[in-house]
């Protein structure tokens, strides 16, 4: 059996969220840590890559037993998914891929007065000794922004059990995200995601029915409980 679901959903930006570029070549005066942006749009992107790369770190701190030294020496469960980079592994690529996310209520958010979706913010080190300060800019993305989530789970002869195995640890990771940040600066309020209408579609092979159902229950009922609610 072969087959491809994809998980489709709403990520939304409950506080302002960064997941910057290099500013090494910014003029003076520029913003000194700005957005990664759509090169297309202009409008601020969620790399698939910091999506993945948060979700497995926070499924890793559950799911392993013990601190693994390098990602390859994470919980099977967790390697079924994003595979494994070990030269003995079979597990060389994951199940689970990911989509870079672009944001879609640019126009929702100019009729709520907001002109740009990034604000800058401006933050201060102090020097302990010197008690001097040393002012910086940094870019993020507005709180309300909202971004298309886009998954593929990728089903290739596993059993029943084993596929909802999978789907349990993907709901894991969406849940615990909620509850954590994306990005940088998150023990500062930075980077609080929700997610929303998280919905499933077989869009290549088929599935048994009932098998199908669950897995979309289970995905929806995790996508859809909520973490973080800032109002």
């Amino acid at each position: 059996m072969y087959a491809k679901i994809e998980i489709t959903g709403c990520l939304e930006v409950m506080t302002g969220l960064h997941i910057g570029t290099s500013g090494a070549f910014a003029a003076i005066g520029a913003v000194d840590s700005p957005v990664v942006r759509d090169v297309l749009s202009r409008h601020p992107m969620i790399p698939g890559s910091s999506l993945k790369g948060k979700m497995r770190t926070l499924l890793a701190r559950q799911y392993n037993e013990v601190i693994a030294k390098t990602p390859d020496g994470d919980n099977e469960k967790i390697l079924r998914l994003f595979g494994s980079a070990a030269k003995n592994s079979k597990y060389k690529t994951g199940r689970l891929l990911f989509s870079d996310m672009t944001l879609t209520n640019a126009e929702d958010l100019r009729k709520r007065g907001v002109d740009t979706p990034t604000e800058v913010k401006f933050e201060n080190t102090i020097n302990r000794i010197s008690a001097e300060a040393n002012p910086r800019q940094i870019e993020r993305v507005v709180r309300g922004a909202q971004f298309n989530l886009q998954l593929i789970y990728e089903v290739c002869d596993q059993s029943k059990d084993e596929i909802l195995e999978d789907v349990s640890v993907i709901c894991d990771g969406l849940s615990l995200l909620q509850y954590d940040y994306l990005g940088g600066s998150g023990s500062r309020g930075y980077g609080k995601v929700s997610f929303s209408r998280v919905s499933t579609k077989t869009v290549v092979g088929a599935l048994d029915a009932d098998l199908e159902k669950r897995v979309g229950e289970m995905l929806a009922d995790a996508g859809n409980a909520g973490g973080y609610n800032g109002a």
